[in-house]
C-alpha cells in the first residue's frame, strides 16, 4: 500500500497525508483522482482515531489539505464522495461549508455491495479566503488569525 501511495504521489495523481494529534498518528487524508488539464480536480478520502474525533481534527486537516490543493498545487475543485449514513463524515464537510451536489448510486465496492455515495464540492473560487480562514472564522471563541 505504501509503495501504491508513493507511487501515485510520484506521479502527481495523489496527495497522501498522515494525520497527527498531540505528537500521534490520529488519521489519515488523502487527495485522490487527481486529474489535470481542463478538469484541475481532485477528491478527498479521510478517516480519524475515534478517540479524537469530534474535537475538529478533520475538520482543520481537510481544510488545510483544500487550501494546498487550491492555492499550491493548482487544483480548481476538489470533491468528497460519502456513504449516506456516514454521519460523522457528512458532519466534516457540512461544518466546513461544501455543497451538496447529489447522490452517486452504486459508487463503489465496499463490504462486498455497490454503495450509494453522496457527493459534496467546493471550487477554488468558493473560498477564495483559504477554507481554513472560513472554518476558524465559523468557530466560537476562535480568532481569524491563524498561526
Amino acid at each position: 500500500m505504501v509503495r501504491h501511495l508513493r507511487t501515485e504521489a510520484q506521479a502527481g495523481r495523489m496527495l497522501p497525508f498522515v494525520v497527527e494529534y498531540e505528537g500521534r498518528l490520529a488519521g489519515q487524508l488523502t487527495v485522490a483522482g487527481i486529474t489535470w488539464g481542463s478538469m484541475c480536480s481532485g477528491h478527498i478520502g479521510y478517516w480519524i482515531d475515534r478517540a479524537v474525533a469530534g474535537r475538529g481534527v478533520m475538520p482543520t486537516a481537510v481544510a488545510l489539505a483544500v487550501d494546498h490543493c487550491f492555492h499550491s498545487v493548482g487544483l480548481h475543485r476538489v470533491e468528497v464522495c460519502i456513504r449516506p449514513e456516514n454521519v460523522p463524515s457528512r458532519r466534516v464537510v457540512e461544518k466546513l461549508g461544501f455543497r451538496e451536489e447529489g447522490t452517486r448510486p452504486r459508487y463503489l465496492h465496499i463490504d462486498g455491495a455497490w454503495r450509494d455515495h453522496l457527493v459534496f464540492a467546493l471550487t477554488a473560487e468558493e473560498v477564495p479566503e483559504g477554507l481554513l480562514t472560513r472554518w476558524h472564522r465559523s468557530q466560537p471563541g476562535h480568532s481569524t488569525e491563524i498561526k
